[in-house]
């Protein structure tokens, strides 16, 4: 295990769920964090819960000239980021793909995929440059099957993976690792904001059983970017011990 302590560590979408989980992991670890997220309240509420250095920003990863300014702008003792969590990413809509509504698809296409690809763009020649850096993507189970009415969320997430992998390849001949966590059922505002508020459709999604919490999986993507540097954690693929696929659950009544 390498210690994180000293290290500069920016994640996006970090104001709830897996994001503000990371933020919390990485901050024990000793890291200084820049968090990124459209929310500004809740990031400047997590940062007064950090014991670490913050550097706090707003952000909307789907606005290209936002994310481009963002980076070149950052001050000069927070520039070298070390370790990217690219986790900012949602579903909406739970609809057919003839019934779907297009404006929740490009805001997942949006979110998912140009986002990631806009923030991996602005970071990682920075990492390159400096000669160190580490790009971990939150992906999905759903980036390696398809459930019914996941449609183009699925989509995305089948971008992410194939991004992981071929940023890995592109950078193979660097010393910048890529790595991807990809998690099945986890307990956060993600099926809340997919079905656009409905709390107790949302609430539905993780009864019967023991789902993962945003802490599981920061746990795991800290251990990825713990690792020794001749050590590249491809992908780790974590579901809660009741689940065996996307669509296999073994709930309790």
């Amino acid at each position: 295990m390498v210690s994180l302590s000293g290290r500069t560590v920016l994640i996006t979408g970090a104001s709830a769920g897996i994001g503000a989980a990371c933020a919390r992991s990485f901050a024990a670890a000793g890291a200084r964090l820049i968090l990124a997220a459209r929310r500004t309240d809740r990031l400047k509420q997590l940062a007064t819960q950090l014991n670490t250095d913050v550097y706090v920003q707003t952000l909307d990863v789907r606005n290209r000239a936002a994310v481009k300014e963002f980076v070149a702008a950052l001050p000069e003792a927070w520039r070298a980021v070390e370790i990217l969590v690219n986790n900012a990413g949602l579903a909406q809509g739970f609809d057919k793909l003839h019934e779907g509504e297009v404006d929740n698809w490009e805001t997942m296409i949006d979110t998912n995929v140009k986002g990631l690809l806009y923030v991996s763009r602005a970071v990682i020649p920075g990492m390159v440059e400096c000669g160190r850096g580490h790009v971990i993507n939150i992906g999905s189970i759903a980036g390696h099957e398809v459930y019914p009415r996941g449609n183009v969320y699925c989509a995305t997430k089948h971008a992410v993976d194939g991004l992981t992998k071929a940023m890995r390849i592109d950078l193979v001949d660097t010393p910048v690792r890529v790595s991807t966590v990809d998690p099945g059922l986890v307990e956060t505002e993600f099926s809340l904001v997919r079905l656009h508020g409905d709390k107790e459709r949302a609430k539905s999604t993780y009864q019967g059983y023991k789902p993962l919490s945003a802490d599981d999986i920061a746990d795991a993507v800290v251990w990825v970017a713990s690792r020794p540097d001749h050590v590249q954690v491809a992908e780790v693929i974590m579901l809660p011990s009741a689940q065996a696929s996307c669509m296999v659950l073994d709930r309790k009544e």
